[in-house]
């Protein structure tokens, strides 16, 4: 019986040595770092304690505001991208014709690196030249035609748009997977009983889909929180900071030098990611229980 038991652990081990060795043991020397002065202007590091999380929760609210627009971004396009995706999804298995290349056409975004996607539309919501505001004043629509990535104003929606176009493919396919396992019977008999769409959706479908939901849900919170490609590509945090994420702003400590407070800004936003993916797991464990 022992060996049964540990038997099993002769495949794992190895998977399990990569996993603590590159993930898990420069986790936990990153959060280290987060309470010493590390830096390229000294050689010496030395235990300063919770001064780096003063400064970014109280000291500075440049910081705080990296902080918003990363939770901003985050609520934005998870809502978006979840409610698009099950739309997609419920469009495509209802029967429409061609519905693998739709499928296909949809989610080919995703496998697209966010640079090639990035100059793409960088060049597509150019202010002076970009296919968009070219359009809208041919149209005579000139009042709409906006600087989209320079502006105070439409920069952040900007890039939550893009990132929701290209996100929304991968989690139509999870949708389309959860769809095609809830058996046709239970809409069968819903038809029987002179059951609507409205009804079938709220009554049939999103319930046996809250397990998806949940996974569609944590995936979209996690990537929206680590966000930092879609920034850097399209406007560099700008214009000023007015899209600067806790990415950027990490990557903007290490460039300068200052790696404990690189550290700290990334502890912060594990603790986050931690925090909101534990809530949201539970509360949907919770309504599928129930």
């Amino acid at each position: 019986m022992n060996t049964n038991k540990i038997y099993p652990w002769y495949f794992s081990s190895g998977a399990i040595l990569l996993y603590l060795l590159f993930i898990v043991a420069p986790a936990l020397l990153g959060i280290y770092y987060s309470f010493t002065d590390w830096n390229s202007y000294s050689s010496e590091k030395n235990f300063i304690g919770l001064e780096h999380f003063r400064t970014i929760l109280a000291g500075d609210p440049t910081y705080l505001l990296f902080i918003k627009n990363t939770v901003l971004f985050t609520v934005v396009t998870s809502i978006a991208k979840t409610v698009l995706g099950l739309f997609l999804a419920l469009l495509l298995v209802s029967g429409v014709k061609a519905a693998n290349w739709h499928r296909m056409i949809i989610f080919s975004p995703q496998v697209l690196s966010f640079l090639i996607v990035g100059l793409v539309f960088k060049s597509l919501l150019d202010p002076n030249n970009g296919f968009v505001n070219v359009t809208l004043r041919s149209i005579g629509l000139d009042a709409l035609a906006q600087n989209w990535l320079g502006s105070l104003t439409w920069a952040m929606p900007s890039i939550m748009a893009v990132d929701t176009w290209k996100g929304m493919g991968y989690i139509m396919v999870l949708f389309i997977a959860g769809l095609l396992a809830i058996p046709r019977d239970y809409y069968e008999a819903a038809s029987i009983d002179g059951a609507g769409f409205i009804q079938k959706l709220f009554r049939i479908t999103i319930p046996m889909l809250l397990p998806t939901i949940t996974i569609a849900t944590v995936l979209n919170i996690t990537y929206g929180l680590r966000v930092f490609d879609a920034v850097y590509v399209l406007t560099n945090g700008g214009p000023g900071n007015a899209t600067d994420v806790i990415n950027t702003a990490v990557y903007s400590s290490f460039a300068k030098g200052y790696w404990g407070l690189g550290s700290a800004l990334s502890t912060i936003l594990f603790v986050i990611m931690a925090i909101i993916s534990f809530f949201i797991i539970r509360l949907m464990n919770r309504k599928v229980e129930y």
